[in-house]
């Protein structure tokens, strides 16, 4: 793994660099094995570009690149250069949340700087042959950041008031709560509506595809 960047300069060099690579032509720089498929290695991408970045803080509660308070972003991206899915941001708290703010909040400060690589993601493109897109540095602009707030309380509500299992993919306009978990026989520590104690599945904070386009529509023509 190459050393950890000391400056966004620096980072933003990197990713540069990379841009225009294939998958195969990294992995065999990192001497990493292709997978055929992303179905069972959803984390193999982010993994690669963490190695050629520098990224140090792997699946730690803090950004991929604390030092320099950035955090590494990819986004599988359609031919038309629209993102095919929503983005995973951080895990969602469901206990000890009382009294939690939103600027306090591990998810604010996953999003306070972020380092979006777009990469191609249409399935019939074989896995090695992908390529890495043009990289963008993205803090929200305070309406943005507005809205991620509304959008986090009012699921956090949900949460605090024992009502997690109510919370569905169509919560929350661009931010929105989904389970992250390998099987449904994982489960963790929850509160149910009478604040007694439930078993239930591990939730993400995902940022919904429609903001993702938004961001790279709206800030790649300022980056570039």
């Amino acid at each position: 793994m190459k050393a950890t960047p000391t400056s966004e300069a620096e980072l933003m060099a990197r990713a540069r660099n990379i841009a225009g690579l294939t998958f195969g032509e990294l992995a065999q720089e990192a001497e990493m094995n292709v997978p055929e498929t992303l179905k069972r290695d959803k984390g193999w991408v982010g993994q690669l570009l963490e190695w050629h970045l520098g990224a140090k803080a792997g699946s730690k509660p803090t950004q991929d690149f604390p030092e320099i308070g950035i955090e590494l972003k990819s986004i599988p991206i359609s031919y038309a250069g629209t993102p095919l899915e929503s983005t995973f941001v951080c895990v969602a708290p469901l206990v000890g949340v009382h009294g939690l703010t939103w600027e306090r909040s591990h998810i604010r400060n996953k999003l306070s700087r972020v380092l979006w690589l777009p990469v191609e993601g249409e399935r019939e493109i074989p896995v090695a042959d992908r390529r890495v897109g043009s990289p963008l540095i993205w803090s929200p602009s305070t309406e943005e950041e507005l809205m991620l707030k509304n959008d986090w309380e009012e699921l956090m509500e949900h949460i605090t008031l024992g009502q997690i299992n109510q919370l569905t993919a169509h919560s929350g306009e661009i931010l929105q709560i989904r389970p992250k978990a390998a099987n449904s026989r994982v489960t963790t520590g929850a509160y149910g509506a009478n604040g007694q104690p439930i078993k239930t599945l591990p939730r993400g904070f995902y940022l919904r595809a429609k903001f993702t386009a938004y961001i790279l529509e709206t800030y790649f023509s300022h980056s570039v």
